[in-house]
């Protein structure tokens, strides 16, 4: 055995968690335990995501492999070790995860330039609506009746909204890993996103209302999509003539980076809390909160006439010093906001996603009907989605197009609602979780080829 090899030393590594881990097993039972346990649960997660960056050396994003490492985790029941089960049902570690993908989003904001997005504002939302429908009418009136003949039109529809669905936090990680956040076709893949959360609320909603009442008026639809833009322009046109004097504002409360930290933090889980208030997903009110922070600095000296006095009083110091003090300046003078919430991000981010990845469920995968059936459901969601791409003007079309297919956690929501309703068969949540493995999990690696092939172009 070569010991100096990573995947041997990967092995080894859950070998070992394996062994104190054992304690908390009796007879194949896993037994219940308290906050100190859940800590310890925190810890494993964040030392298996780390590991699993591992699969970096191979040229692919970190977060395929925390992905995968939560497939591996969540599923070693199917051999019989259920130490790990604990971790699904941990409603402080869900928490944490949920909380986990809003700062995502938060920081994407950030790192988003909203004069870019703007100018592919009318691109991204062509994209959206492309998006949007073509796997709507294709799951809907095409594949639906095809595949699972003899259901009810609202079976149709909730298949149909499910493919609609795309989980901008899997391909804003890989865009993020590779640094490419701020290329058009990032932009244009966020912002259509964006624009892809709200209409696939309002086709929920639609959908929803049609199972449970029989119809839906054209007032109610009226009102979610008002509801829906109004707070995003509104977030951000009042963002962008409000962010100067908050910036200010900011300086002016506390030098400090823990007065800067806090109030960004809130800044950015109060736009989550109204997102979730007027029934749009959390995610998108943290992404709006972090375009309208984008500009913003956090001053670390109130007056500049300080900065220059502190220049002038060191004329006289050696050349060393003079360097020394003029780059501390120069490094906490503009301080942005993205660099104080990172720290965060490295905590909650990987629960997230390897939480995520363990409510993959892989017996699905082992009934062939079901498998064969989800099969060609998934290549309707890849094509649904690819062929947005096709619209979004001088840019590199299957970039957009791929960044758009992953569901991830949205197209679970969609197919669990569908559940509680009655119209969502096992079957067919089965095929939709299938579908969702797929478009998570083969969506990184691909989207990475084809960034990595671009910059070769």
């Amino acid at each position: 055995m070569n010991l100096k090899h990573p995947l041997t030393r990967w092995a080894l590594f859950f070998l070992a968690l394996a062994i104190p881990f054992s304690l908390f097993a009796s007879e194949g039972e896993v037994v219940a335990h308290g906050a100190g346990e859940t800590f310890l649960w925190i810890a494993v997660i964040l030392l298996v995501a780390k590991v699993s960056g591992l699969i970096e050396r191979f040229g692919q994003p970190a977060v395929l492999g925390e992905l995968v490492a939560g497939v591996v985790l969540g599923n070693l029941v199917l051999i019989g070790l259920n130490i790990f089960e604990l971790i699904k049902s941990n409603e402080i570690i869900s928490f944490l995860a949920e909380l986990g993908v809003v700062i995502l989003l938060f920081q994407i904001g950030l790192e988003s330039n909203i004069q870019k997005m703007r100018r592919v504002g009318v691109r991204a939302f062509l994209v959206a609506i492309v998006g949007v429908v073509a796997p709507f009418i294709l799951g809907t009136y095409i594949v639906g009746p095809l595949i699972f003949p003899g259901l009810s039109l609202s079976a149709y529809l909730f298949l149909g909204a499910t493919l609609t669905a795309t989980s901008v936090g899997i391909t804003a990680r890989v865009f993020k890993d590779l640094k490419k956040l701020q290329t058009p076709e990032a932009q244009i893949v966020l912002g259509a996103a964006v624009i892809d959360d709200v209409m696939g609320l309002i086709i929920l909603a639609v959908v929803s209302a049609i199972v449970t009442v029989g119809g839906v008026s054209i007032g109610a639809i009226g009102l979610i999509t008002g509801k829906a833009i109004l707070f995003l322009v509104g977030a951000i046109v009042l963002g962008q003539l409000f962010a100067p004097k908050i910036g200010r504002l900011f300086s002016l409360i506390h030098t400090g980076s823990g007065m800067k930290f806090t109030l960004a933090i809130s800044f950015g889980l109060v736009f989550a809390f109204l997102a979730d208030a007027i029934g749009l997903a959390p995610i998108v009110g943290a992404f709006a909160a972090g375009l309208v922070l984008d500009p913003v600095h956090f001053k670390f000296f109130k007056n500049p006439s300080i900065v220059g006095e502190i220049k002038r009083s060191i004329k006289t110091a050696n050349p060393e010093t003079k360097n020394q003090v003029t780059e501390v300046i120069e490094r906490h003078a503009e301080k942005h906001i993205e660099e104080l919430i990172e720290p965060v991000s490295f905590l909650l981010v990987p629960l997230f996603f390897v939480v995520t990845g363990m409510g993959v469920q892989l017996e699905t995968l082992f009934n062939f009907k079901i498998l064969a059936i989800a099969l060609a459901i998934t290549a309707v969601a890849f094509a649904g989605k690819i062929v947005s791409g096709l619209v979004a003007g001088k840019v590199k079309k299957s970039i957009v197009g791929w960044g758009m297919v992953p569901r991830g956690e949205v197209g679970l929501i969609f197919a669990t609602i569908g559940k509680e309703l009655g119209v969502v068969s096992d079957t067919m949540f089965s095929v939709i979780i299938i579908m969702v493995i797929l478009t998570t999990l083969l969506t990184p690696p691909i989207l990475t080829f084809i960034l990595r092939r671009s910059e070769k172009e």
